[in-house]
């Protein structure tokens, strides 16, 4: 099979090429490769030449571009174009097919020309063939020169960079056909820098040069070229380039000054900054970072240097105090240096630079100074009047003025203190650790001047003043203890393990000891020896009909230094147990503790105050009411008949017995007129009781005592308020009165010493007043 299909391939072969030779028709522009053996048909083709032309051609229009023909040969045959420039651009001969371009062209612009050619009747204008499509080729000629891509390019490179540093590209673009040789390729030069940059085929600029400075010049303005192999250039074959050099640290930061002077008092503050230091760096604020220090000066540790880096200033300023009267003038070398700057810039330049500082010091007047910054003092407990330390204070100034002491009050503790002239602090008072273990003290110092005033410069120190311990406290049980045991408890039955403190200071290797201050009970106590002790039931049975609490008084003593010994008593409640020994029932004690001496004598001092105020208070009171008895004289004392709303200036205002009323009526003459009173009720004062000895009233016995019974029934009638003791009514009491108020709602008859039995013998007018006050003077009438 495979070697017959070989055979017919071969064969098939063969007849085209027969077929082809008997047509004389050239096979490379045949439409079909063949006919069929039975038709025996001659293929008919287009026949032209390969049609080109060259773009910018100088000579006279038209062009000739070539020749269309048909293998066809009839006489009434025509040619036509058909295409986008067909009639424009490219026009063909009908007669001859010859084809011209009417036109000059630019290959830049179209490089091909797509055209049909066609064949028709001249008569009918049927295709006499089919149409063929064709291109012109424009060839290129180098009628073009480089253009760049950009007319300014900007472009940047640190300073001082290596020889041959890239700085940026430029691009140049011919728009010649790149296939023709030399006709698009392109070559830069560089017209205007050229000592400072060069520029590579390629169109990279580089550094020519090393030591580009930014410093010296900061921006270069260069012009590069681009033009053909064949030199062909024009205008538009330059653009211009702007290359800015970046700043970096090359640049060593020198002093403005070699010298710099600063004056400053020697009171200054440490680590106040007293003068500043300027450096020149031409570097960008980026890339100044200056170190100042202190390299020479025998007290250059006495001041340092701070960098304030937005301004690259250098602050000096104090560690140490100053002083004046020691050292008057300070002296040192200053260095600045750059720690990050790059030495292979520098070119063989200094890499440090220095600078003297002087700073003089004046004189001010300094408070005094303590000889230490605080102090720190030990008192035993319950020591009065001891010295406790001293504390000194000195002027450093050269006057070398006397100083003052005194305890600045800042706490009422402070007052159990006192310090002298000489800065000696004693105590006024005896301290006990257990209430106040530490006391603080403010102390100030204050110069005094020849004749021992203050000068108004002072100082002050902390004083810290520990009272240590001594044993002065008695042992006491740890806790209260409610012990309880039951009345059928057997003989040596547990009640209760007991324990003590010791409001002193407990040394590791304390010891108490504990015992019955009284063997006389049904109790035990077993000392354990590890500061405890154990109570137990001596005999066993206890009889609840007898006592139902018993007192149990036990001594604790310490091993102090002298020891101390206390009592503490126990109660301990006799309780109804069950079989099991619960207790069931237990009478409701209170569980006792042993009170020492100092609780005893606290107790008898708060006893002794109170009843002391008391007697105060008893004695005050007595010595006002004496007071007020007195105060009130016999002719001051009046028994007016008249009715006030106002009282003026008290009773200032009336010396003598206004009698116009009683004349009124002894005389038979008309009751004057009751005055109006206001809303409120008419109050009458405390009747005051007449002198003893007063001289009587002028008219008869029985006209006064007419005129009394008189306004007597005019006040039983008064329906306008309350009964009142007295025919006074007073709608306001003058301030300067010295009976105060007159109303008997506020006042005790109680309080007036005077007797006034004397009025049974004025006679039968006074009978009233005598049955009121002589007969029961605690006894209050209200009519």
């Amino acid at each position: 099979m495979q070697m017959l299909s070989m055979l017919l391939a071969a064969v098939g072969t063969c007849l085209g090429l027969l077929v082809t030779a008997a047509a004389g028709a050239n096979p490379a522009h045949l439409d079909t490769p063949g006919i069929l053996p039975s038709h025996r048909r001659q293929k008919r083709d287009w026949i032209w030449n390969q049609m080109h032309i060259d773009e910018e051609k100088n000579a006279s229009l038209p062009h000739y571009v070539g020749k269309i023909k048909s293998s066809m040969n009839r006489k009434n045959a025509k040619y036509l174009l058909e295409g986008d420039f067909a009639g424009k651009v490219f026009r063909v001969n009908a007669e001859t097919g010859d084809v011209f371009a009417f036109e000059r062209l630019d290959r830049e612009k179209i490089s091909e020309y797509n055209l049909t050619a066609l064949v028709v009747d001249k008569d009918t204008n049927k295709n006499l063939e089919s149409p063929s499509s064709f291109t012109i080729k424009v060839h290129d000629v180098n009628d073009n020169w480089p253009v760049f891509t950009h007319r300014l390019f900007n472009a940047s490179v640190p300073e001082m960079s290596a020889v041959g540093t890239s700085v940026t590209r430029v691009t140049a673009v011919d728009a010649d056909d790149p296939t023709v040789a030399d006709h698009a390729s392109v070559m830069y030069q560089v017209l205007t820098g050229e000592e400072y940059f060069t520029i590579d085929s390629s169109g990279f600029i580089l550094t020519k040069i090393k030591n580009l400075d930014r410093e010296t010049k900061a921006r270069y303005e260069i012009v590069v070229e681009a033009r053909d192999a064949q030199g062909l250039r024009g205008q538009s074959g330059t653009a211009t380039v702007l290359v800015t050099l970046q700043d970096v640290n090359d640049n060593f930061p020198i002093f403005k000054k070699t010298k710099y002077t600063f004056t400053v008092p020697e009171d200054i503050r440490v680590g106040s900054p007293l003068g500043s230091l300027f450096v020149e760096d031409p570097d960008e604020p980026q890339h100044r970072k200056t170190k100042y220090s202190i390299v020479q000066g025998e007290y250059r540790d006495t001041f340092t240097i701070e960098t304030v880096p937005t301004r690259n200033e250098g602050i000096i300023k104090t560690t140490k105090p100053l002083d004046y009267e020691r050292v008057r003038q300070y002296s040192f070398t200053i260095e600045a240096t750059d720690p990050t700057i790059n030495l292979s810039y520098l070119s063989g330049a200094s890499t440090r630079n220095i600078a003297r500082v002087v700073i003089n010091v004046t004189d001010v007047d300094e408070p005094p100074n303590f000889q230490q910054p605080f102090y720190h003092f030990q008192l035993r407990e319950n020591q009065k009047k001891t010295w406790i330390g001293s504390v000194r204070a000195v002027d450093p100034d050269a006057a070398r003025r006397s100083i003052g002491y005194s305890i600045r009050k800042t706490s009422d503790k402070n007052q159990f203190f006192q310090v002298t002239k000489q800065g000696d602090i004693y105590n006024d008072k005896e301290l006990d650790r257990e209430i106040f273990p530490w006391y603080n003290l403010t102390v100030e110092a204050k110069e005094l001047d020849s004749r021992g005033t203050p000068t108004g410069k002072e100082s002050i120190v902390r004083v810290h003043i520990e009272v240590t311990d001594e044993n002065d406290n008695t042992p006491e049980f740890a806790q209260p203890y409610e012990p309880k045991v039951c009345e059928n408890a057997a003989q040596g039955k547990v009640v209760v393990q007991i324990s003590a403190i010791d409001k002193d200071i407990t040394p590791q290797n304390v010891k108490f000891n504990f015992s019955l201050s009284t063997e006389d009970n049904n109790f035990t106590l077993t000392d354990n020896h590890d500061n405890t002790a154990n109570i137990t039931v001596k005999y066993g049975q206890f009889d609840r009909e007898r006592a139902k609490v018993h007192y149990l008084p036990v001594l604790i003593s310490d091993n102090g230094v002298p020891s101390l010994t206390g009592t503490s008593t126990l109660t301990v409640a006799v309780c109804k147990c069950n079989e099991r020994g619960e207790f069931t029932f237990c009478e409701e004690v209170a569980a006792q503790v042993g009170v020492s001496i100092q609780a005893l004598v606290a107790i008898f001092l708060c006893i002794l105050t109170i009843t002391v105020i008391t007697l105060l208070i008893f004695l005050r009171r007595r010595l006002r009411k004496q007071a007020r008895a007195h105060g009130k004289s016999v002719p001051e004392i009046h028994e007016q008949l008249v009715t006030y709303d106002e009282e003026g200036g008290g009773e200032m205002d009336t010396t003598s017995y206004d009698v116009s009323v009683l004349n009124s009526v002894r005389h038979g003459g008309a009751k004057p007129p009751r005055p109006a009173l206001d809303a409120r009720p008419s109050l009458y004062a405390q009747v005051q009781k007449p002198p003893r000895h007063a001289p009587r009233a002028h008219g008869g016995p029985g006209e006064m005592a007419a005129m009394i019974e008189e306004k007597k029934d005019e006040a039983d009638h008064d329906g306008g308020g309350p009964p009142y003791d007295t025919l006074h009514i007073y709608g306001y009491e003058g301030s300067e009165s010295i009976a105060e108020s007159l109303s008997s709602l506020g006042t005790d008859s109680s309080d007036s010493d005077i007797d006034y039995d004397f009025l049974n013998d004025w006679g039968p007018r006074f009978k009233m007043l005598a049955e009121l006050y002589g007969s029961n003077p605690r006894e209050d009438l209200v009519y």
